[in-house]
């Protein structure tokens, strides 16, 4: 059956695109990695523009285990689906929870970490509790186009808040420092290290965990990239098993999170 130029031009691309994605998963090959650079400390951008985090390190880790050459792109991380899809690059190491509606475009690795959302507030907050009932008439942040933004909006949006969504988790947060929200509701490692580390974070305190909200962060990959999907689970399982996970989880975290 023929088809359109620009079908034929669609399936062309994606037929590239899953080419190169195999390619990249033999020894000695080039792996691009999707990352969002505005997501400390999993993944951000130093002030001279070098990449850093957990994601990051995580990935330099599986690179080197596959004997595979790491190139990092940033990439917006509304746009990061499609681009993954258009082949921009191979995959997507950037904290990325697995949910079915994900599942619907991309493919997943095994789990590189557990986490669930957290809620926290301005310091002098009269928050009792992360339920939809305690933030009934608050003023709600979230990061747009992830769980949290998800479930603000499926929540506590229908329990009477205000939700208010953002380009970045960063600028949730400031609006919190600057008093424009009441409460942020984020991936908990992400608040833990902000109130730990950020000379900002004076003004405000961890009100608890958001019950139920637990999710396994996975790295996606494009449709059908099976080849792709098995050595990086196989990678995933051996720097877990020779302690490399650990000493980048060490680096970040006082706890476990895998």
């Amino acid at each position: 059956m023929r088809i359109s130029g620009w079908l034929a031009g669609v399936a062309t691309a994606a037929v590239v695109a899953l080419a190169a994605g195999q390619a990249a998963a033999q020894e000695g090959g080039k792996l691009k990695i999707g990352t969002e650079g505005a997501y400390p400390p999993f993944n951000t951008l130093t002030a001279d523009g070098k990449l850093e985090g957990f994601d990051v390190d995580i990935a330099k880790a599986l690179c080197d285990q596959m004997k595979v050459e790491c190139e990092f792109v940033v990439q917006d991380w509304d746009g990061i689906i499609p681009a993954l899809q258009a082949g921009k690059f191979d995959a997507i190491v950037a904290s990325m929870s697995i949910t079915d509606e994900r599942k619907e475009q991309v493919d997943f690795t095994n789990k590189y970490y557990v986490t669930p959302l957290a809620v926290a507030a301005v310091k002098d907050s009269d928050l009792k509790g992360t339920t939809p009932e305690d933030l009934a008439g608050k003023t709600v942040g979230a990061q747009a186009a992830t769980t949290q933004a998800i479930y603000a909006q499926d929540h506590y949006a229908k329990a009477g808040a205000d939700v208010k969504l953002y380009p970045t988790q960063e600028e949730a947060v400031q609006d919190l420092i600057n008093g424009r929200l009441d409460a942020v509701v984020s991936d908990k490692f992400v608040m833990v290290d902000w109130l730990k580390n950020s000379a900002d974070a004076d003004c405000c305190k961890m009100i608890g965990d958001v019950a139920g909200t637990e999710l396994e962060t996975g790295i996606a990959i494009r449709k059908g990239e099976n080849e792709l999907r098995e050595k990086l689970n196989a990678a995933i399982d051996a720097i877990v098993a020779d302690g490399t996970y650990k000493k980048v989880q060490d680096k970040y975290f006082d706890f476990d999170i895998y």
